[in-house]
């Protein structure tokens, strides 16, 4: 098998991964309805937890984060010189889910998976930098925004130039689904932690 029909196929894996829609599938069956009429209208864990459900909220973070995770792994076995273009396919397909007119999540989660999965050092160096934002400013966006900025500067330490430089291209993608955001905290009107 060639490298590019390699490529090809962990992309196209990563990006049925990635556009499983576990928020708007556990909303549904938990009977929240669409998960897309309630709050800021996303079908990520939080958006998820506006519902007043933390159960809801978690499976649809675990789940999240479990697709970048899986595409990752795949691609280890597969093929495993792409491991990072296999997580950055997984978090295209959770922002931009075909099955959803393209109109999916922020990737967040999806992104905290997929680096776990090609580190779990670089992975702990993400999530402790949410964690120590979240905790300082309650706002889980700018917890977010601030970790994926920081992730590309981590992965060039902690692995390698190059893929520091396709980890620059999630950051950029995860910044962009997030314009409203920061718009809102910049206006100092983004939501709290919790707040419905």
């Amino acid at each position: 098998m060639s490298e590019i029909t390699k490529y090809i196929i962990i992309v196209l894996i990563g990006y049925g991964l990635g556009s499983i829609p576990f928020g708007l599938i556990f909303a549904r069956l938990m009977g929240h309805g669409d998960i897309r009429k309630i709050g800021s209208g996303n079908i990520g864990a939080t958006n998820a937890l506006r519902t007043g459900s933390k159960k809801l909220a978690i499976l649809t973070l675990l789940f999240d984060i479990l697709k970048g995770v899986t595409a990752v792994m795949i691609a280890r076995y597969i093929f495993p010189e792409s491991l990072v273009i296999a997580g950055l396919a997984a978090i295209l397909g959770h922002c931009f889910p075909v099955w959803l007119k393209f109109k999916g999540g922020k990737g967040v989660a999806t992104t905290i998976g997929v680096i776990l999965a090609v580190s779990p050092l670089l992975g702990l160096a993400v999530c402790l930098t949410w964690l120590l934002t979240a905790l300082t400013f309650k706002i889980s966006s700018l917890s977010a925004l601030v970790a994926v900025i920081m992730a590309p500067l981590y992965t060039w330490y902690i692995i390698d130039g190059r893929n520091a430089l396709l980890v620059i291209l999630i950051a950029v993608i995860v910044l962009i689904r997030h314009k409203d955001n920061i718009v809102r905290i910049i206006k100092k009107e983004e939501k709290k932690i919790g707040q419905k």
